[in-house]
Order: C-alpha cells, then structure tokens, then sequence
C-alpha cells in the first residue's frame, strides 16, 4: 500500500529517486562505453530498481519513470549493435530474465524484446505474446500500468500490421490485435484496481490519480484505430466485442465513462453505424452511476456529423435503422437510470432531435416521435423548475425552427405545443418570442386558419396573461417589445383566398380579445388594418364572395372591425379607436356603403365627445376627422350636410383661440373638394374662412389685453395663404379686394405691435408676398389674377 504523504515528503522521495537513476546512469554509461555487458546490465537493473518506489503519486512517478526512460533508450542502442556486447541477441534475451527483481527484470526484457523482433530471429507475435504474459508477474497497479506502457510504446512499430516489416507468413494483423488488446484489458484491470488500493477515506485522492493514469489505457485502443488491416469485419467481429466486454465487465464508473468516450472518439464513423446496436446496449449496461447522456450525446454528435460529410452515406443510415436504435437505447437509458435528472433526459432528446434533423430531415414522424418522448417524460415530473433543463428544452423546441427555417412546418409537429404546455411562463415567453423572430427572419408566411390556430395556441403567452402572471409586475419597455412582436406577426398572416383570410381573422380576433386592456393598444390595430386590407382585395375582385364555411361579406368585415374597434375604445384607448373608425369609415367609402360609412363617422364623434378630454387630443382628432371627412365622397349632401356641421361645431368650441381658429379654416376644405366630383360650395368656404378670421382677431385682442402687445400676426398669414389656396382653385366668392384688405389688415397689426415700424418683419408673411409677385411676374391667366391684388 503506497503511504500518504505531503507534498514535502513526496518531493524529496522524487529527489532520491532521480538522484539514484542518476548514480547508477553514470556508471551504466561508463559500462557502455567500455562494452562491459555485465556491468552495463548491473547497473541498469540497480538504476530501474529506483522504479520500484510506492511512495509517489502517479504525476511525481511519471517524472521519475521519464528519467528512467531516457536511459532506456540509451541502453536499446547499446544491445542492437551485437559487436560490442558479443551475445546474440537471443542468448541476450535468455540472460536479462537472470535479473534480481521482476521489475527491473521486466524493463530490460522488453528492451531485448524489442531488439529481438526487431532482428527477426523469431515472429514477433510469439516474442509480444511472451512479454505481455510475463508482465503480469508485476500486479502493483501504478508499477504495473507504465511498465505495460513502456512495452506498448517500444512495441508499436513492431507490430505485425498490414504493410510492416513484421507481417508475413507466421505473423498478421491478427496477432497484432491480439497483442494490443490483451495489453489493454491487463492495463484496465490495474487501472481499475487502484480503487481498492487503501481505505475510503482517501477515495477522492484516489480518482484524482486514476484520472491522471487514464491515458495510459486509453492509448492502447488508439493503437487499435490506427492499426493497418483492422476492417469492419475485424472490427465488428473481434475488437469492439474484447474491448465492450472489458467496458462492461469492470463493474468501474470511471473506466466504463472514459473507455466508452475513447470507443467513439477514435474508432471511425462508418464503424459506429455498423455496429451501432452492439455499442447501444453497452450503454444501457453501464453502472447507473455512469453519465450515460454524454457518451450517447457524443456517439449522436460523431453520428450526426459523418451524415452531414456526404449525402452518398445517408442510405447507410436508412440500412441500419439508425434512428430507431438510438431512440430505443436512450429510452432504454432513461427509464432505468431513475436517478438521472430531468436536465439530463432532456440532453439527451436535444442530441437525438439534432441526429434526426441532420440525418432524416424530411421525416418529420421522427421529429415528432423525439417530441412525443420529451412530453412523456416531462409529464412525469409534477413541475418543472431546473433552470438547465428549461434551457434544454428551449434548444429542443428551437431545432425545428432552425432546420427548416419555416414556421409552418413546425406548426405540424403534433407534440410541439405539447412540450411548450411544460415552460414556466417567463420561458414560454422567450420561446415564443423565438418562434416569432424565426417568422420575421425567414419572412414566413402562415396562410391557413388551422395553422394560424397551432401558432396562437404556442404565443400564447404574449397575447394574454397565463395563470399566476400580471402584466403590471412585467418590465414595460419588455412588454412592449413583446406586443410589437405580436402586431408584427400579424402582417405576417395572409391568403389569396378571401374566404380563407377572413377564417384567419376571425381566429385572430378571437386570441386577442383575450389580451386584456394592456395589450389591445398594440395588437387590435393591426388586426383592423389586415380586415381593412381584405376590404379593399374584395371590392378590387368585385365585392362579396360566398364561401362554403364562411362566407366573405362586406357587411360582415365591416362588422367585425366596429365590434374589435369597440372593444379597444372600451380600454380605454379612445384616441386610438377614433383613429381606425376614420380608417374603416374610409374603406367603407371606397366601398361605396354610404351607411356604413356613416356609421363609422357617428361611432368616432361619439368618442370625441365622451371620452376626448385632453385639449390637444381633441385638437388632433377634430383634423383627423376633418381631413378624412374631406377625402370622402360617398355621402349624400344630408348626411354630409350633418357631418360637416358636426365638424366645424367641434372646431369652433376648441379650448384655445389658435387651435379653434385652426380647425375652422381647416374645415373651409369640407366644402371645397379639389376634383370633379367634389364639392364645390364657395360661399360657405369664405364662411368658414371669415368665422376663423374672427376668432383670430379675438386671440389676437387677447393677447393684447394680457401682454400689452398685439403678438405675432401668425394665424392672419395662415388664414391668407387659405384665401390664396381658394382664390387658386376659382373659388368665385374670394375675391382679390378680400385678400387686398387681408393684407392690410396683417400690416396694420404689426405696425401697432409695440409700434413697431418696420413692415414685414414677420418671415411666414414676406414669404407669401414673395409668392405672390412671384405669380404676378409668372404671367398667364394665373398672373391675370393676381394682377388685381395691389401690395
């Protein structure tokens, strides 16, 4: 039993032992020089003897086997050249088993040995199999394990593989397998009886140096990949059983981890998927203990990435049953390691789902069976919460997007809402934030309400609040980001086939209303304007279309759009609903249904009045109101006889002076419609023009009255570019001694401005007298005109 010891103690152990190497190299080399064979043989054993220690650890060991080594080679040198020791190198052979101790007897026998084969005086596979036999008389794990090391390193170039110099007759690449694998499992014994070595107290010091030992065992199975002459025949027939009966049979966690992951890293692709079910029912016998998921996730990853190599090799796989296989070991795995978490179950499915994209694309059976497997197995865990195993499954759910970069082949997948039903809600909202995104990315289309359905059933939680949430403990610049998502992927619903896009809409509405007042805002408008959009495809197809399911009506859009826009003015939100009653009402125009657009008009007048308290709200939708009434020409002269009045009511009862001013001569355009249909009623335009010239003139006695100025003559400037517009048009009623008397009355009132002398001053105004000498000089009947106005 090797003692435990410090650091100190373990470094001058490490000293005395190079310092002996060192003292007996000397006077081996001295030996050397004089050709004195048994001196050279004497201090050589003396100087290996320092080997025998059990007071290091397997690193401090290593430094002092590295000494050793370079000494050995010095002294292989010395017994190739047979002039200067004088013995055939068979009788050499024959004399070094004469050495005191096993140890140093077995280091100097396999430096012969490698001379022996090396000279070809006997098949080297009788020479191999006689000192991999004779290298069991040393059963010290550490010891035993760098000896066997040393004999695999000068044996490597000997063996009698394929193309050697060693192959031939008496020797083949058979007795070279033979050779390395027995050497493997003898090392593997040891290795795996380090364990055993001492009591449980130092077991943790004790994995950390077999962990430090592993690669002395797994060197021998890359000996075995690169060995010329090992076929898959070979191979699947001699060297995976030996080695996954060793794996197996070690009854070691540590050994059965590392031997499986060297399995699959050095051995070739194609020899994985040929003996793919030999490989797979090892891993269901490993120790429970044994982190299974990693060796599978690689085996998949190698696997994987042989498919993605070459299209050629994609049937081998379809041979094989590949997927198959591995969907009924990992099954196999996780029902048996009941210890194993759920984040490593869910590993697991990642890798499969990434195999099965990669080497089945197309068949999508298998990605849903993958799916089908997560749901069942996360049914069994009453709630998940581990943070990793979230994650998982969001890289799970994820792969489907990536691969086919399209949205509506994942909507097919049955058991994709499935596994989304087991996020917590702040995941499900990342995931489908993802699904969006991918959407976006790939400008995907979703054209059908069957689809439409799968896709808001799996964003559902972005557009209503799941159980156990509350949108106001949500980060707003977060939510919003949210929402704006959601009314993008809106646009991103649509068909040719106006039956089929009024099903799509019906569905969407009927998700949304569902939302909440905090999320109508963001989602119902860009419902309206898809309903809109559908308006307009109908009327440009000739209007209604009767369908077998869901007939496509005007009338029955228009209605859906007054009920969702209801909803949302009900929020409150009713500056925002005005603004798509104004929409509607003017599809409905352009519809020609007079009625409904009617309709419209009196739904966002309503809101004006009842719910539009903010004066610069009410300012905004009084224009609002005004420029889409004015773009309408669907009304017969009594109702828009109503709504005009309705209009310039509104306008006149503003708060301010200026903004009611304003939107009085904004509304002279009601009765004025630059085109041949319109309207074209000029004495009630120079009405409205008046009324705002007297509202101007009273904002402007106003202002004198509080500031002692008469202010800035902005507004009578507007009011004469108005007169200007009008006079234009033909408007017969504007004549050039109004304006002429307009212009007076602007420079009056900057004249007494403070008395302020100078005419002119203000910009807006020199700029329309610019316009209008500009006009004068122009010529034409236009110029005619305005020669009749006198600056």
């Amino acid at each position: 039993m090797r003692t435990l010891a410090g650091v100190e103690d373990e470094e001058k152990w490490l000293a005395e032992g190079i310092a002996g190497i060192q003292h007996n190299a000397f006077f081996m080399h001295r030996a050397l020089d004089a050709n004195n064979l048994r001196e050279v043989l004497k201090y050589s054993a003396l100087m290996l003897s320092e080997l025998r220690t059990s007071k290091l650890s397997p690193q401090k060991y290593y430094d002092l086997y590295m000494r050793a080594f370079d000494q050995l080679r010095q002294l292989e040198i010395f017994f190739k050249d047979e002039s200067r020791h004088g013995l055939p190198v068979v009788d050499l052979y024959e004399l070094v088993q004469h050495a005191g101790n096993i140890l140093p007897r077995m280091y100097l026998l396999c430096t012969v040995g490698s001379v022996y084969i090396k000279s070809k005086q006997a098949p080297s596979k009788d020479v191999l199999k006689d000192l991999v036999e004779m290298c069991r008389g040393v059963q010290h794990p550490i010891r035993g394990l760098f000896l066997r090391s040393y004999l695999a390193q000068v044996s490597r170039d000997k063996l009698p593989e394929i193309g050697s110099d060693y192959e031939g007759d008496a020797n083949t690449v058979i007795d070279a397998v033979e050779f390395v694998l027995q050497n493997f499992t003898e090392m593997n014994k040891l290795w795996v009886r380090i364990q055993h070595q001492g009591p449980g107290t130092v077991r943790e010091k004790q994995e950390k140096e077999r962990n430090e030992l592993r690669d002395l065992v797994g060197k021998n199975l890359h000996v075995l990949g690169q060995i010329e002459g090992v076929d898959l025949e070979m191979y699947k027939e001699t060297v995976l059983p030996r080695v996954l009966e060793q794996v197996v049979n070690c009854k070691d966690k540590l050994a059965q981890y590392y031997l499986m992951e060297c399995i699959i890293q050095v051995f070739p692709d194609e020899y994985h998927l040929q003996t793919l079910e030999a490989l797979l029912a090892a891993c269901t016998q490993l120790m429970p203990t044994v982190d299974t998921k990693i060796v599978l996730t690689q085996l998949m990853d190698r696997l994987s990435n042989y498919a993605a190599s070459s299209p050629d090799v994609l049937h081998e796989f379809l041979q094989v049953e590949a997927f198959a296989k591995l969907s009924n070991a990992i099954g196999k795995v996780i029902d048996t390691q009941l210890e194993m978490p759920i984040v490593g179950a869910m590993t697991l499915f990642v890798s499969l789902l990434t195999f099965t994209l990669r080497v089945h694309p197309d068949r999508l059976d298998y990605v849903d069976q993958v799916l089908g497997a997560c749901v069942v197995k996360l049914s069994s865990v009453p709630k998940l919460e581990d943070a990793r195993a979230m994650k998982q499954v969001v890289a799970l759910l994820s792969a489907p997007l990536e691969k086919y970069s399209d949205i509506v082949t994942a909507l097919t997948l049955s058991n994709y809402p499935r596994v989304m039903d087991h996020l917590d809600d702040g995941t499900n909202k990342v995931m489908a934030m993802l699904i969006i995104q991918s959407i976006m990315k790939n400008d995907s289309c979703i054209s059908t309400a069957d689809k439409v359905e799968v896709l808001f059933e799996l964003i559902k939680g972005l557009i209503k609040d799941l159980d156990g949430t509350n949108v106001e403990e949500l980060d707003e610049e977060d939510f919003q980001e949210e929402q704006n998502s959601v009314a993008r992927l809106i646009h991103m619903l649509d068909n040719e086939e106006p039956e089929e896009m009024l099903k799509i809409i019906y569905v969407v509405r009927k998700h949304l209303m569902t939302g909440g007042p905090q999320r109508l805002p963001f989602t119902v408008p860009p419902l309206v304007f898809s309903a809109v959009r559908l308006v307009r495809q109908l009327e440009a197809q000739g209007g209604d279309i009767a369908g077998e399911d869901v007939p496509a009506t005007l009338r029955k859009i228009f209605q859906i759009l007054n009920q969702t826009i209801e909803a949302l003015s009900s929020v409150p939100c009713p500056e925002l609903a005005l603004r798509l009653y104004l929409q509607c009402a003017e599809a409905a125009s352009d519809c020609d249904l007079e009625p409904v657009a009617y309709e419209f008009f009196t739904q966002a007048f309503i809101l004006y009045e009842e719910e539009i308290a903010d004066s610069k709200a009410q300012v905004t939708a009084i224009h609002l109101i005004v420029g889409t009434l004015q773009r309408i020409n669907v009304f017969g002269v009594e109702n828009r006889d109503t709504l005009t009045h309705k209009a310039t009511g509104y306008s006149a009862r503003l708060l301010k002076k200026p903004d009611q001013c304003r939107a009085v001569y904004a509304c002279s355009h009601l009765f004025w419609v630059d085109d041949p249909e319109g309207i074209k009623d000029g004495e009630r335009v120079l009405l409205c023009l008046r009324r705002a010239l007297r509202i101007a003139n009273a904002a402007q006695q106003m202002v004198n009255a509080t500031r002692g100025s008469s202010g800035p003559v902005t507004l009578f400037v507007e009011i004469l570019n108005k007169y200007l517009y009008f006079f234009e048009k033909g408007n017969p009623h504007i004549t050039p001694s109004d304006i002429q008397s307009l212009i007076e009355l602007i420079n009056t009132e900057m004249l007494s401005d403070n008395g302020n002398t100078t005419i002119h001053s203000d910009p807006f105004f020199s700029s329309t007298l610019r316009y209008i000498r500009f006009q004068k000089q122009k010529g034409g009947l236009m110029g005619e005109k305005y020669d009749l106005i006198k600056l």
